[in-house]
């Protein structure tokens, strides 16, 4: 049987969401879940974070699942309602809508009645500078005193745009949230982001959305989830099948793009772009064998990917780390030209899964 296996790490998991509640002691905690749990498989991710106070999703369909697993915690639906139709489900499911349109706000008052009779909160999105959802400072104040009229219990919501960086929209960002919650008050409010739990811990507030910090990855491109104290949660590997002796100036793979430079042992591995993992690289990419790094050479193929194994012990059946403990996701992702969120959350359902 092909050993392509993604690990998942329940104690790892745990350990992060225990993070959060450690920098975050006085906000509730909304662990975000959306895409699958970031890849890890939500099935397998939600017990482990069974004593969170909510859980955040991008959709309905994802809310849904969550519901049929069980879990009676409180969700909300980050990007609000597609349609009026889904507002049924709502009800039934007892779900928590965002708005960031003034349509959102016209279906949720025509189902006040019962929404505000089952104790949610709508939370309303400020567009602070992301412009991507969200009502702009002029017209927010307005929509959340209606909703208030209405009989809702608000909460104030943003996303920063570079909450992992120092940016000076940041400030603005901040100084508009902090604009708006004073002029709403009373009102619960929710700005941190697991960079900006890190970043702005006095912008914490009644609720912190902890997401990829929770899988041990990190949402900062200069520190690593060591330097912030947190644990991968999973680990992909796949196992050598083949072994071959090449001689100076013998290439690998398609293209013939990488030729070696002395005698080498170059061993192929039963993992592709068909897993998930990414074909293409701006610079060298590693995967890791025990606690030794070795190079990925040649171009990744579908299914296959080949490594220089000449200064290291490998064998048919070796396991090989592709991310995980030794070999971080984010290292892999920069090797790439891209984030460990898209990795992650890329995988395809053929690697085996496993919880340990």
């Amino acid at each position: 049987m092909r050993q392509a296996t993604v690990y998942i790490d329940s104690q790892a998991l745990q350990y992060n969401f225990n993070r959060v509640k450690q920098l975050a002691p006085n906000s509730k905690i909304v662990s975000m879940v959306k895409s699958n749990a970031y890849g890890h498989g939500v099935e397998a991710c939600l017990a482990a974070l069974d004593a969170t106070d909510a859980f955040g999703v991008a959709c309905l369909e994802e809310a849904l699942e969550i519901r049929r697993l069980g879990y009676n915690q409180p969700i909300t639906l980050i990007e609000g309602v597609f349609s009026e139709d889904e507002m049924s489900h709502v009800l039934e499911q007892k779900l928590e809508c965002i708005v960031h349109h003034t349509q959102q706000v016209e279906w949720l008052i025509r189902h006040k009645a019962a929404y505000n009779a089952l104790g949610l909160k709508v939370w309303v999105k400020l567009n602070s500078g992301m412009n991507r959802l969200g009502f702009k400072l002029a017209e927010i104040i307005e929509v959340i005193q209606r909703l208030k009229t209405e009989g809702f219990t608000c909460v104030l919501t943003m996303h920063f745009a570079n909450a992992d960086v120092d940016h000076p929209l940041n400030d603005q960002q901040i100084e508009q949230f902090l604009q708006v919650k004073q002029a709403c008050a009373p009102i619960l409010a929710s700005c941190c982001n697991s960079a900006a739990i890190y970043k702005y811990p006095e912008l914490q507030f009644d609720f912190v959305r902890p997401g990829i910090m929770l899988y041990g990855a990190s949402p900062f491109a200069d520190k690593n989830v060591h330097d912030l104290d947190l644990k991968p949660v999973m680990t992909f590997t796949a196992e050598i099948i083949a072994l071959n002796q090449i001689h100076s100036g013998e290439c690998v793979g398609y293209g013939s793009s990488y030729a070696a430079t002395c005698p080498s042992t170059i061993a192929i591995v039963s993992i592709g772009y068909g897993d998930g993992y990414p074909r293409a690289y701006t610079r060298q990419n590693f995967v890791a064998i025990g606690q030794q790094l070795v190079p990925v050479v040649g171009r990744v193929s579908m299914d296959m990917m080949a490594i220089d194994v000449t200064n290291v012990t490998a064998e048919l059946g070796t396991q090989v780390e592709l991310w995980g403990q030794r070999r971080l996701v984010d290292d892999v992702a920069t090797a790439n030209g891209t984030i460990g969120y898209e990795l992650l959350c890329r995988l395809s359902k053929r690697p085996l899964r496993k919880m340990i």
